[in-house]
């Protein structure tokens, strides 16, 4: 019996998806609640499970295609592991579709030169010294050499046959979570008034606590001290004394949250997604770095929730893992503020007089300047400042 493939629902508000990838080929058995193909959304990466054993029959929607909640994207033929006959069948049946699909002819030598063809005028595209790029379904011949990329969404790229060679353009379609990238900065430099401000801090205190710490800390808990918990402490400390970095605009209002729920940057397997740490407040130095370990794994894996991604009331984003010495963060709407960390380097500051080494770090925060003032801005990366570079302050609150 054929079992319709469709698209489930993923989440609110979404009614369309982009086919990632498919784990199996047509022909190919299955197991039950064994993963089938990954579907992308705006948010997420989602995998679809097999909803019974059997052999994937037809594939009507292929890397790149979307498709539409509740649309059948291909037929599994079911079978059980007492059905042998029945499973070989439909498998033998696929397999005899594939062989049966259309081929690109060979050409065939001859001794008799090609008839010979009335000349055509050249478009602007064809004089063109620009590669060539086609898409993939297009079905005529092409007179330059043609390499597939499958592993990037199957875009076909034309490359130069004269020799010259290294110019060559590709077209990829923009992902889901990419075009929803691209969709949330244009609509926070378009709704908010972003500004950013500057501070430094000097890691040596933190630094010298985390060394001396880290091994009974990793050996209780599993998981390495991090500097992020530390900086998730310190901007709840600083979200406390100026609320309106946590608050956000709705209409002619100003909603204050009383909850703090922090969004970690983080780089996944399709690109930065955000994934929240709920009541972040409430967690302890412990548990946010096995949070945060956690769904930085899971977002490499492409195998966040929806849930995870949505929300937050403030902002982290760490650019230092990857070199950065400086940036502009931009703010997550509807949060009105994030923080920008950045890569630890020894510098020459003055200490009562005298001229020292410290590991020092530049802080960011962009924040919507319709919400938050100068002061407060000031008044809070001056807060996470004091916070880290004496962090027992956190944990006896003052």
């Amino acid at each position: 019996m054929s079992v319709e493939l469709k698209v489930p629902e993923v989440g609110e508000s979404i009614s369309e998806v982009q086919i990632g990838s498919w784990l199996k080929e047509e022909g190919e058995h299955v197991e039950k609640d064994e993963n089938l193909v990954e579907i992308e959304t705006d948010k997420a990466t989602v995998e679809l499970p097999a909803p019974v054993a059997g052999v994937i029959a037809k594939v009507l929607k292929h890397n790149g295609d979307t498709a539409a909640v509740g649309e059948v994207i291909g037929y599994l033929e079911e079978s059980s592991a007492g059905n042998d006959e029945a499973a070989a069948a439909a498998q033998a049946q696929a397999a005899e579709a594939i062989r049966r699909a259309p081929r690109p002819k060979e050409k065939t030598k001859s001794s008799e030169p090609p008839a010979a063809q009335p000349a055509k005028p050249q478009t602007a595209a064809a004089q063109s010294d620009q590669a060539l790029v086609v898409s993939p379904e297009v079905p005529r011949p092409m007179s330059r050499r043609q390499s597939l990329d499958r592993s990037r969404g199957g875009a076909v790229t034309a490359h130069r046959a004269d020799g010259s060679g290294g110019r060559e353009e590709e077209v990829v379609p923009m992902s889901p979570i990419r075009r929803r990238i691209a969709q949330r900065l244009v609509e926070a430099q378009q709704t908010a008034a972003l500004l950013t401000t500057f501070n430094e801090v000097d890691m040596s205190a933190v630094i010298a606590l985390r060394n001396e710490q880290k091994e009974l800390f990793q050996e209780k808990y599993g998981v390495k001290l991090g500097f992020m918990s530390f900086f998730v402490k310190a901007a709840i400390d600083a979200l406390k004394l100026v609320p309106q970095v946590n608050a956000e605009i709705r209409g002619n209002d100003i909603v204050y949250h009383n909850y703090f729920d922090i969004g970690i940057a983080v780089g996944g397997g399709k690109g930065l997604v955000v994934p929240v740490l709920r009541d972040a407040d409430r967690m302890s130095f412990a548990e946010i770095e096995l949070a945060i370990a956690d769904l930085a794994h899971r977002a490499r894996e492409n195998s966040l929730t929806l849930d995870e991604l949505q929300g937050g009331t403030f902002t982290i984003s760490n650019g230092g893992v990857y070199g950065s010495l400086l940036s502009t963060p931009i703010v997550n709407p509807p949060q009105s503020g994030i923080l920008g960390l950045h890569t630890i380097q020894d510098r020459a500051i003055v200490r009562q007089g005298q001229i020292l080494a410290r590991p020092m770090m530049y802080l960011a925060l962009t924040y919507d300047h319709r919400i938050v003032d100068g002061q407060g801005a000031v008044t809070f990366l001056k807060r996470i400042k004091e916070v880290v570079e004496e962090p027992m302050r956190m944990l006896v609150e003052i």
